[in-house]
């Protein structure tokens, strides 16, 4: 929900217990400034009063800088920030009783990260760097603070809620319902939605995770992802090089994917985005 601009060295943090094989996420070293930051549209709800703003600048910890394969947090750690991630994009995977990893959402510009500890304190996923990415962490005692005298902040932190069970429940129907085809169509157009949303081409897109992870996510194998990438080509709804992505026809992959294609906006940019 909070997100700061900043450009400064990375320095180890301080902050962070180190790993056994994991490399600790880094801190940018200038504080951070909710006033002025450029995705402040993004996190804070119109209208927030200035003073509360203020505090958030004066009393946010220092944002991070992570590097691809870090990650931000682990499975079974201690709850104590939310995250927004500023650039950049990650991945959240499960571990469950048989053992075997499994990708439960992707992350992009924007988006809150963290929720998952609210529950019992400990956070219940591990979140992973894509990429090279930025995020910047509010303490959520004080996220809690700031909002009991702001029924904006209270509104906009209860939204964020319900777009994480949301996300849950549409994960559920992927999975129990769809064949492999209207899997990944729904997926491509989420990612399409998600992107038209923050002004860029919702058709050109060039995507950070690999095919290995989708197929995690939506239940498939490496080859029924690729072999559905294949098809889905073959029937010219897409041009796909590697990772970069071109819609060819939206109608028709939200046809098989049973959604609605998503309007480009009107400041969609034109070059293809990250995804």
């Amino acid at each position: 929900m909070f997100v700061t601009a900043y450009e400064s060295p990375a320095a180890a943090s301080p902050g962070l217990p180190e790993r056994p094989g994991v490399r600790p996420a880094t801190l940018a070293l200038t504080a951070p400034h909710c006033s002025r930051c450029l995705l402040r549209e993004w996190c804070l709800p119109a209208g927030t009063p200035s003073r509360v703003v203020g505090c958030m600048d004066k009393r946010l910890s220092s944002p991070r800088r992570i590097r691809a394969g870090e990650s931000l947090y682990r499975e079974g750690e201690p709850f104590h920030f939310l995250f927004e991630v500023r650039s950049g994009n990650l991945k959240s995977s499960l571990t469950p009783e048989k053992g075997q990893v499994r990708v439960s959402a992707f992350h992009m510009a924007g988006e809150l990260m963290g929720l998952d500890g609210l529950a019992d304190g400990r956070h219940a996923s591990t979140a992973t760097a894509l990429e090279d990415t930025e995020v910047c962490a509010i303490s959520y005692p004080l996220l809690a603070e700031l909002a009991q005298g702001n029924a904006l902040l209270q509104g906009a932190l209860m939204q964020q809620l319900s777009r994480e069970i949301v996300r849950e429940l549409q994960l559920l129907v992927l999975l129990g319902s769809m064949t492999s085809g209207k899997r990944l169509a729904a997926f491509l157009l989420n990612l399409s939605q998600r992107l038209s949303a923050r002004g860029y081409s919702p058709s050109e897109f060039r995507m950070r995770m690999s095919r290995a992870d989708i197929g995690s996510y939506l239940g498939l194998t490496l080859e029924t992802v690729s072999r559905t990438f294949s098809a889905f080509q073959k029937q010219g709804l897409l041009d796909v090089d590697q990772r970069h992505i071109r819609i060819v026809n939206l109608a028709g992959l939200a046809s098989i994917g049973n959604a609605r294609a998503p309007r480009a906006s009107r400041a969609t940019r034109a070059t293809p985005v990250n995804a």
